[in-house]
């Protein structure tokens, strides 16, 4: 029995809008496939798209050992970025605007020039950079209580939520992404710690593995694309009442996390 593409992406449209999770995507048992699930991803993009988003990137998640724990998804994810993701750094987001987020901690990528194909390498991957960012990724997901596999989370668009970039590019060969610490502090504790060594090795050669991953899918990345490597710690609940900064040895990203009114 195949799945009901368009079905599915009103279900996960309608669960985003109105900030009420599914119980499930599909009936336990039912089969599914990665290819079936961006299926649904894609018509959801191309939905988004035609009612006036924006694709500004792409993400690579549960990439990491601790994000594969956390969620119990033992593979990674991959979904479009919209600019109705970006948020400003050092502003408030309020509860409203989300169903049961967490925060994570990652450097993002901006590319000067195109990148895709199924045999990128990470010469490439580095050719094609302009500079990298701390972000704080809020992942987010449609189903409730994050009862997900491999095909809720690829159709749900890897779970965004939102993406805080920090406004302090630096350029890669002033980084050394195959060793560098991250912490995530909320109130001023360090609540979660970890290395962008776990991402992949390097973060770079993340990319260049999702690259040649999402080419069987027909998906490159332009000019101007923020590209999300996945994160290098296991990602944060959010609770409200919480002032969030994500450092890299002082490299700094953070929001104020609130109660709705």
């Amino acid at each position: 029995m195949s799945i009901d593409v368009n079905a599915l992406a009103s279900k996960l449209m309608h669960a985003r809008k109105t900030r009420e999770p599914l119980e499930s995507l599909v009936p336990v048992g039912t089969p599914t496939s990665i290819e079936d699930a961006m299926r649904v991803q894609q018509e959801v993009m191309r939905r988004r798209v035609a009612q006036g988003e924006r694709i500004v990137g792409f993400k690579l998640g549960n990439i990491a050992k601790a994000m594969q724990s956390k969620f119990g998804v033992d593979q990674p994810d991959f979904g479009y970025l919209y600019d109705s993701h970006l948020r400003y750094e050092n502003h408030r987001l309020t509860s409203d605007q989300f169903l049961a987020p967490y925060v994570e901690l990652e450097p993002a990528f901006v590319l000067k020039q195109d990148l895709g194909g199924a045999h990128v390498t990470v010469a490439d991957v580095i050719s094609a950079t302009d500079y990298v960012l701390p972000s704080l990724e809020i992942i987010d997901s449609s189903i409730k209580d994050w009862k997900i596999g491999i095909f809720e989370t690829l159709a749900d668009g890897a779970s965004v939520g939102g993406v805080i970039l920090s406004s302090q590019p630096r350029k890669l060969t002033d980084l050394n992404l195959s060793d560098l610490a991250g912490e995530i502090r909320i109130n001023g504790e360090v609540v979660a710690s970890g290395n962008t060594s776990a991402v992949f090795g390097n973060p770079v050669s993340a990319i260049a593995w999702l690259c040649r991953r999402v080419a069987a899918f027909g998906v490159s990345f332009k000019k101007g694309d923020v590209i999300l490597p996945g994160s290098c710690l296991a990602a944060v609940e959010l609770v409200p009442g919480s002032q969030v900064v994500g450092s890299f040895a002082g490299w700094e990203v953070g929001f104020e996390y609130v109660k709705a009114d």
